[in-house]
């Protein structure tokens, strides 16, 4: 072991961070074909139990057109306050030492394993017009519960974690030794974020960026507590889906095979390279 990392540390192409292609064991390719299919088999499925005839047909429907657009509209609103609030909260979670450091991680990171509807019944508590802060924004005449603001807070809320956990990740990797030649050179901690740690880290913030867009897509369970679905106001597309899958099965997987497709396409031609697929 000791020799082998000896060798790796004199290798050229090692230190130059250049990656080799070795031998791996043959029992490995066994689980990670099994992994592979259960990950795109119900895709396929999808595919092939599409009604192709009418395709063009059932996701061009009035409904679907709408709840498709707002869909967009939403989860890249929710993308951005997840910019503007998760680049901040990554920065301090990684740089700062703060006091309760792993409680307050670990409450950045509680939207990702809650049930979806239990996020939703969470934001109605807080800004239902009974809710903690929502009795105060009701005096005020601000309404949030049911309306499009909700569809926003309710995908802000599960995405946002994304972007901070692959931020944060990003600087954890090796960016403080330039941060203090800078700061010893006599740039300012703001001037140092902008023109150094940022830049060093845009490929993890990509990344982050591209998760919280696709999370927030396909965002259901807290929508529909916290939003409902009233069309063309909270009806997102997943919230189509789910109608549809009532009353036209088929319209329903049409409308799924969207919501799969353009999930593929942002991941593929935003995110493919900054979510490790350099390789390509």
């Amino acid at each position: 072991m000791r020799q082998a990392r000896r060798q790796a540390r004199t290798d050229p192409a090692a230190r130059n961070g250049q990656r080799h292609r070795f031998a791996l064991p043959g029992w490995l390719w066994i689980p990670a074909t099994a992994g592979l299919l259960f990950l795109a088999l119900p895709v396929a499925a999808m595919a092939l139990g599409t009604d192709w005839r009418h395709f063009g047909i059932l996701i061009t429907s009035p409904s679907a057109l709408i709840a498709l657009g707002l869909s967009l509209r939403s989860a890249a609103a929710a993308t951005v306050l997840s910019l503007v609030f998760g680049v901040p909260l990554a920065v301090v979670l990684a740089r700062a030492d703060l006091p309760g450091h792993r409680l307050i991680r670990s409450l950045v990171m509680l939207p990702l394993v809650l049930p979806p509807v239990v996020g939703g019944l969470a934001l109605l508590l807080t800004y239902g017009r009974t809710g903690l802060l929502g009795r105060w924004l009701e005096i005020a005449g601000v309404h949030i519960a049911f309306t499009t603001t909700a569809v926003v807070l309710a995908q802000t809320f599960v995405a946002m974690p994304f972007l901070v956990i692959s931020l944060e990740g990003a600087l954890r990797s090796g960016t403080e030794a330039y941060e203090r030649v800078a700061a010893t050179l006599g740039a300012g901690p703001s001037l140092v974020l902008r023109r150094i740690t940022l830049p060093l880290v845009a490929p993890g913030l990509v990344s982050g960026l591209v998760l919280a867009f696709a999370r927030a897509l396909g965002e259901f369970g807290a929508t529909l507590t916290f939003a409902g679905s009233l069309q063309g106001t909270t009806r997102t597309l997943p919230l189509e889906v789910y109608l549809q899958r009532e009353v036209d099965p088929a319209a329903a997987v049409a409308l799924s095979l969207v919501l799969v497709a353009v999930g593929a396409l942002v991941v593929l031609t935003v995110g493919s390279r900054a979510l490790g697929g350099e390789r390509g």
